[in-house]
C-alpha cells in the first residue's frame, strides 16, 4: 500500500509530536511518500520518498499546489484539518482532526477566521473517507459542530514515550538555565492555554513558596497566529512573576524528559484540549500533575491527577498550594501517574492506525 502524508508540521509542537512518533514507527511497515521541507525530513529519507513542499499552512498556495504535488497513491493522509479542497490522485483520503477548538470557541475569532474555520472543518469532514480523532471528547465535538456522520469517525488515542533509564538533569539544567526547584508548564501561549489565570494563582502563593519554586514555561513563545499578547503585558507589570519566570524556548529532542522529571509539580490549566499529551508525559517521567477538570482531560488522566476549575484562580491556587505542602499526596500522584501513563503507548497507536488504514479498502 502506498501512503502519502502531508508532513510539513513534522517539527511543530503538538501535531509534530504526533507525526514524529507515528512516522518513525510506520515507515518500516509500508510504502510512504512524505510532503515537506527536505532539510526537516532528511532523517527519514532512507525510509521514505520525500517531495519538497513548503507552501504555508492554510494558504491559497497550499490549495493550488496540492493537486500537482500529491502523487498517485492509495491513501493521502492529512494529519491536520487543512485538507486539499480539489480532486487529487489518491484512491482514498484520511484526515486526523485533533480538536475543533475554533468551532467550539467561535466567538473568539475574527470574521475572516470564522469563515475559514467553518469552511475548512466541514470540507475536511466531507472529502475524507475516514476521520481519526484522538479522544471520545473530540469525537463528540466533531459530531456536534460539523456535518460528520457517526460511522465515519474513529478514536485512536495518542501514546506517550517510555521514560529513559537515566536522566541527565545537570546538563539540561545548564543548557536551559533552569533553577534548582520549579513548577512546570509545557506548551504554547495561546489564550485557551489559560496561562494568565495560572500566573495569577502563582502570585497568591506565600513569599516563601514563590522564593522556593520558580516558574518554568517550556515551549515556543512566539510565532502563533493567536498568541496571548496580554500575557506578556501582565508579566511585565508584576515583579513576582517577572523575576521568577523562565521561558526555555524550543526544547531539543531528548531534553524534555529531564525537565519533567526534575519539576516539583506540573500544572496544566488549559481550557480546551483534544487530547492533552503533556500531563501524560509528565506522569510518565514521575512528575505529579495538577490540571483542569475540563474537556478531554478527565478521560485521559483518570484519577491520577489533582483537578481544578481552570476558570477559578482561587481553586488553581488552592490545588497548587495543597500539593506543595503535602509530600504524601505528591508521592501518591506520582505512583498513580506512572500507571496511568503506561496505558497509552505509541506502539498501540501505530497498530490502530494501520488497522484503520487497511480498513478503508475492505
Amino acid at each position: 500500500m502506498h501512503i502519502t502524508v502531508d508532513a510539513r508540521m513534522y517539527n511543530s509542537s503538538g501535531i509534530g509530536t504526533y507525526l514524529k512518533n507515528l512516522l518513525t514507527r510506520l515507515l518500516p511497515i509500508a510504502d510512504f511518500t512524505l510532503l515537506g521541507d527536505l532539510k526537516e525530513l532528511h532523517e527519514l529519507s532512507d525510509r521514505a520518498k520525500i517531495i519538497s513542499f513548503t507552501a504555508p499552512i492554510y494558504s491559497i498556495e497550499e490549495q493550488l499546489s496540492y493537486r500537482k504535488i500529491i502523487p498517485e497513491c492509495d491513501v493521502f493522509w492529512s494529519p491536520h484539518y487543512n485538507v486539499p479542497f480539489l480532486p487529487i490522485k489518491a484512491k482514498k483520503r484520511l484526515v486526523t482532526i485533533h480538536d475543533v477548538y475554533h468551532l467550539a470557541h467561535y466567538d473568539t475569532l475574527t470574521t475572516k477566521q470564522k469563515l475559514y474555520a467553518r469552511l475548512i472543518m466541514n470540507k475536511a469532514v466531507s472529502v475524507s473517507d475516514l476521520i481519526i480523532t484522538v479522544s471520545g471528547f473530540s469525537k463528540n465535538e466533531i459530531l456536534k459542530y460539523t456535518n460528520c456522520k457517526q460511522g465515519k469517525i474513529k478514536v485512536i488515542y495518542n501514546g506517550v514515550n517510555t521514560p529513559p533509564n537515566v536522566y541527565n538533569y545537570e546538563m539540561v539544567k545548564n543548557k536551559y538555565k533552569l533553577p534548582d526547584k520549579y513548577l512546570l508548564y509545557v506548551g504554547n501561549v495561546k489564550p485557551h492555554k489559560n496561562l494568565g489565570r495560572f500566573l495569577k494563582a502563582y502570585l497568591q502563593l506565600s513569599p516563601q513558596l514563590q522564593n522556593d519554586y520558580k516558574l518554568v514555561i517550556a515551549g515556543k513563545i512566539d510565532g502563533f497566529i493567536t498568541g496571548d499578547k496580554q500575557l506578556f503585558d501582565f508579566i511585565e507589570v508584576n515583579d513576582g512573576i517577572k523575576n521568577n519566570i523562565i521561558f526555555t524556548g524550543y526544547i531539543d529532542d531528548g531534553d524534555m524528559d529531564s525537565i519533567y522529571n526534575s519539576a516539583k509539580l506540573f500544572i496544566f490549566p488549559s481550557i480546551y484540549e483534544g487530547f492533552g499529551l503533556p500531563p501524560l508525559e509528565a506522569m510518565a517521567n514521575h512528575c505529579p500533575v495538577t490540571t483542569s477538570d475540563t474537556t478531554c482531560i478527565p478521560e485521559i488522566c483518570g484519577d491520577a491527577v489533582s483537578y481544578f476549575d481552570p476558570l477559578d484562580v482561587a481553586d488553581i491556587y488552592n490545588k497548587i498550594s495543597e500539593l506543595l505542602n503535602n509530600d504524601e499526596k505528591i508521592n501518591e500522584l506520582i505512583n498513580k501517574g506512572n500507571k496511568q501513563a503506561a496505558k497509552f503507548t505509541w506502539d498501540k497507536s501505530v497498530k490502530d492506525h494501520l488497522h484503520l488504514i487497511e480498513s478503508i479498502f475492505s
